[in-house]
Formats: C-alpha cells, structure tokens, sequence
C-alpha cells in the first residue's frame, strides 16, 4: 500500500511525459511552419532548423523557374462572391500542388490565381511537371463541367539561370524569395502564352539545359526583350500537351512554320501569308500560325517598326573584363556574322572555311574557358559546360543543312543568326558576364 504522502507520480515519469510532449509539440509547430516555408527552401540556403532563418540569408545557384497562371482570372472572379473566389482558387491549387512537388518541384509563393515553383535539380524535371499540371487541368476541368462550370485554361512559362535564394524583409517579418533575371524571363514567358494562347513556353536557356530535348515537340516561337534588358530571347513552344492530332500536324508543319516566322521577323510578309497558309491548311487548330498570319494581313511589308536583323555587332556590354577572352569571342562574333551573309546571299564557296574557322576557335576558346573556370573553382562550370556542347550540337546540325545545300537560304540564314550569333551574345551577356564578376570578386588564391 501506498505511503499516504508519496508523490502520486514518479518524477522520472512526469519528466519524461513533459519531454514527449514538448518534442510533439515542437515537431507539430515546426511541421505547420513548413507549410509557409518548404524545409527544401530552407535545405537549399542550406539551414536545417527553422528556428535558424536569420534575415540576408542567401546562396546563389541554377534553378529552373516555372510560372503558372490563370486565364482570364479577373473576369471569371468578377462572376463570384469572395466566398467562391477562395473556394475556387483553393480547389484548383490543392490539384497543382502535388503534381509541382510530386516532380522535385518546390513552391516559392502564391500570387493570387498564379503559382511560382523552383526546380532545383533538373529542367527535364520542371519541363515533365508542367506537362502533368497541364494534365491535371484536365481532370479538374472535367469535375468542373460535371458540377455545372465552364472549364478553365492556365498558361506556363519556363525559364532556367541563375538565382540567388534568401531571405528579405524586417526584423518582425521576412520572407524566402528567389532574386534573379532567370525570374523576370519565367514571368514574361507565362504573359506571352496569352499573347499567342498556347499553354506552355520556354526559354532558350530552358532549351539549351535540358538533358535531353528529344522526347519533346518543341518549336521556335519568336523573339522577345525583357524590360530593362537590350538583349532578345528566343522563345519556344513546347506541344506535347496538344491533341494527339494537333501534335502530328504541328510536328509535319514544324519546318514550314519556322520558314514563315523567318521571313514575318524579317519583313517579308507576302512569304510568311503564303507559309502561315498552308501550316493552317494542315493544322486548322494552329493557334499561333492564326495569330501570325493575322498580323501579317495587318502588316504593311517594309513598313515595320523592328524587323529583325542577321547580324550583331560588338558591344563594350559584352565584355566579361577578361581581354583574352573577349577578343576571342570579338573574333568568333564576326566569324559567324561573315557566314550568316554567306548563307543569306549564297556565296556557298565562303562558307567551308568559316564553318571550319568557327568550328576550330569556338573549340580551342570553350575549352580554354572551362579549364579557367575549373581552376577558379567556378561553382556554375557544368551549366556554363552543358550550354557550349549544345551549341556544338546546333553548330553540327546547321554545318549539315549548310553542306548539303538547303534551298531556302533565307530560312538557313535565319537559323545561323538564332542558333549561333544569338545563342553567343546571350551567353556572353549572362553566362559569360557572371563569370567576369566571379573572377573580379573572387582574386584568385595564392598557392
């Protein structure tokens, strides 16, 4: 029997309860924070414990950068209370977020109808993502049509780069974020999937970073500038969320319609009707090939206000401060400007020597480039690595065409400037121009 006055615990057991109790208490607090702040976001700034985040923390790193949207949102909330807007907006979120997770995906914010997800470790992953979002929508689509709704249509827009990932704001309040132009292209993508109402867009940088761009229908877009920046970005269309038959018409018209936006973009607009013409005759659901050749019947030739032009003169923003590196790459510019004429006048007997010039300096420059890159200990070499093999990868395929003689020197000649001049001045101005800063910030260690 039990002393009248003993203790009616153990000590040891009532600790050990308060203890139990305290970690669940502190793993269910950590675990709803979770929900505001991903533990990946918080794993990539390299912190383990929520109770660490300090304001300014930051790390730099690749990312591929995806922004979905809603179309026509303000209108469709416009019809509801503010009730049904939530309701609305938290049914179609609660069908996105597993699939962007689901796909190594982590969601950065919520901005009202839109989404803005960080893949990390791979563009094919963002790229499968977004085609199994665009899949879900469907599903979605068809509840919502069951239940007596019109169905709603979402547009993408996929960039890859470099970011910087911390945390901004006040000392009684801050937020994670993602800091970058590789995030201003993403946003400025997913706009333009209204302009030509196709789904999903990526960048050149997204193309050029894909570890295999084969399973996908992708097709030059066109040419866009990115507020505050004088450099323009080709932009593609990825079709693989298409009809079935959508997707073999736009994969039989591919050539056709890229020879038409090279002549719209250039100014020949009687060439590119006759193009956009029999793309539609072909594919009557084309949304973008309608769109083109509306402009086209709204163009007058000759008279627009920026065609597109084959060459690209040196500019003192393309240097990255390394004077080796920039006469060669000065060098390397003209080389490719002298065969896009070539090409474009069909002067074919020029053409051997530059191919085999540009081949043999871009070899003997990349390469150089990466040792440097391998000595400094450059944090971004296997991205700055993948994005030189694609363009000996493009370079071959255009040597090719070049070779064998492709009729339409127009169509060549464009394609020469998109995949090689362009391809060298974007690389110069983002890949190449953080390399410089790296250099200049980062003095080499003395041994």
């Amino acid at each position: 029997m039990r002393h009248p006055h003993a203790p009616a615990d153990p000590p040891r057991k009532n600790v050990k309860d308060k203890t139990a109790a305290l970690r669940a208490q502190l793993t269910s607090t950590e675990d709803a924070y979770s929900r505001f702040v991903p533990r990946k976001f918080l794993n990539l700034l390299g912190i383990d414990d929520i109770r660490k985040v300090e304001l300014g923390q930051q790390v730099e790193r690749t990312m591929t950068v995806l922004f979905s949207d809603i179309r026509d949102f303000t209108a469709l909330s416009e019809t509801m209370s503010p009730q049904e807007n939530f309701n609305f907006l938290n049914s179609y979120l609660v069908h996105m977020e597993p699939v962007i997770t689901a796909h190594g995906g982590i969601i950065d914010k919520y901005i009202g109808d839109a989404i803005m997800a960080l893949f990390p470790d791979s563009p094919d992953a963002a790229l499968r993502g977004s085609l199994a979002m665009l899949e879900k929508l469907d599903e979605y689509n068809n509840g919502r049509e069951r239940a007596g709704y019109r169905p709603i249509k979402i547009g993408i827009g996929i960039n890859t780069g470099i970011v910087i990932l911390g945390t901004i704001g006040g000392a009684g309040r801050m937020d994670g974020t993602v800091i970058g132009d590789a995030v201003n292209l993403a946003a400025r993508l997913e706009r333009l999937t209204k302009k030509y109402k196709v789904p999903l867009l990526i960048s050149e940088y997204t193309l050029y970073s894909l570890d295999d761009a084969s399973p996908w229908l992708i097709r030059f877009l066109d040419r866009t500038q990115v507020r505050g920046k004088q450099d323009s970005q080709s932009v593609y269309e990825v079709c693989n969320s298409d009809a079935p038959h959508l997707q073999i018409a736009k994969k039989k018209t591919l050539k056709t319609f890229e020879q038409a936006l090279s002549r719209y973009l250039l100014d020949d607009i009687p060439g590119a009707r006759e193009r956009l013409s029999a793309c539609l005759q072909e594919a009557p659901d084309d949304e973008a090939a309608r769109i083109y050749l509306e402009r086209c019947t709204e163009s007058i030739s000759g008279l627009r206000q920026h065609p597109a032009e084959l060459s690209s003169h040196w500019r003192d923003e393309y240097s990255s401060g390394m004077t080796e590196l920039d006469a060669a790459h000065q060098n390397l510019l003209a080389d490719m400007n002298a065969l896009t004429r070539a090409v474009h006048v069909g002067a074919w007997n020029l053409t051997p020597p530059l191919l085999a010039q540009i081949q043999f300096a871009a070899a003997n420059g990349f390469m150089s480039q990466e040792q440097l890159m391998e000595q400094r200990n450059y944090p971004f070499l296997e991205l700055h690595a993948r994005q030189h093999q694609r363009f000996f990868e493009y370079f071959g395929e255009l040597r090719a065409e070049i070779e064998r003689g492709e009729e339409d020197r127009v169509y060549l000649a464009f394609r020469v400037n998109r995949l090689l001049t362009d391809w060298l001045v974007n690389h110069l101005l983002n890949a190449d121009r953080h390399f410089g800063h790296f250099v200049r910030t980062k003095p080499e260690k003395l041994a």
